[in-house]
């Protein structure tokens, strides 16, 4: 596989030379593996959703990512630096997206993704491949589509009615941060911080309910009651903003 080489600029330099890359042609899975790319996407669920109902969530959703200016997702609330890069004329192209997806903070410093970036070339290929595919052809993927991690349960609507108390949340909140971070770094362990309330609230009744398997979360979901995963789902959201 022959890629043409790349300069990652930080912002303030000239942002303007990586959105002159070219647009990625049509055929885009000679780049990666299109089956090996969604195998890496799981690394993107808890943030990203993709398909004919993809929503934004603690990140914007990546239909149409290709050729799409940065911090152009409606209804998003994008981080400083990233409206920055955007009036600095970032584009998304497979340089631009290759650049990024390998180190986040070097393309877009102060960016509030918390994604560390993947450092093989062949798995950002990979990647790249199968958003190409997915993001450019929303209505064709199958209904079983991956979506953002903690959306796959169901949940009793006057459960997710529940408005939690963020202050109550942060008082409850000291057990989860024995694991997660409050700043939303994941060093392993998925982060939590600026999740919708909603989808916390559904990750933690799959545990409560043993839907999803991990004993100690599914024990500390088994202690709270229904008010108090409501208040630490919504101190998590507030944290994020």
């Amino acid at each position: 596989m022959t890629r043409a080489p790349r300069q990652i600029v930080a912002r303030g330099a000239v942002l303007a030379v990586l959105s002159l890359a070219p647009a990625i042609p049509a055929g885009a899975s000679e780049f990666g593996d299109v089956e090996k790319g969604a195998e890496l996407w799981k690394k993107c669920r808890p943030c990203h959703q993709i398909g004919e109902d993809a929503r934004n969530r603690i990140g914007p959703n990546l239909n149409f990512i290709f050729g799409r200016k940065a911090a152009e997702v409606e209804e998003f609330k994008y981080s400083k630096a990233m409206g920055q890069a955007r009036e600095e004329g970032l584009v998304w192209t497979l340089e631009t997206l290759d650049a990024f997806i390998e180190e986040p903070k070097s393309v877009v410093p102060g960016t509030k993704m918390r994604f560390l970036g993947l450092s093989d070339a062949n798995e950002r290929a990979d990647v790249l491949a199968w958003l190409r595919e997915n993001s450019d052809n929303p209505r064709d993927i199958p209904e079983a589509a991956p979506t953002a991690v903690g959306t796959d349960h169901n949940v009793a609507p006057e459960i997710l009615a529940i408005v939690g108390d963020p202050e109550y949340g942060e008082y409850l909140s000291s057990e989860c941060l024995t694991c997660h971070r409050a700043d939303g770094e994941m060093e392993g362990i998925p982060s939590v911080t600026g999740w919708p309330a909603e989808d916390f609230v559904i990750a933690m009744h799959a545990y409560k309910d043993k839907a999803r398997d991990h004993p100690v979360m599914q024990m500390m979901a088994g202690r709270l009651s229904n008010e108090e995963i409501a208040a630490i789902a919504a101190y998590f959201a507030e944290l994020g903003g």
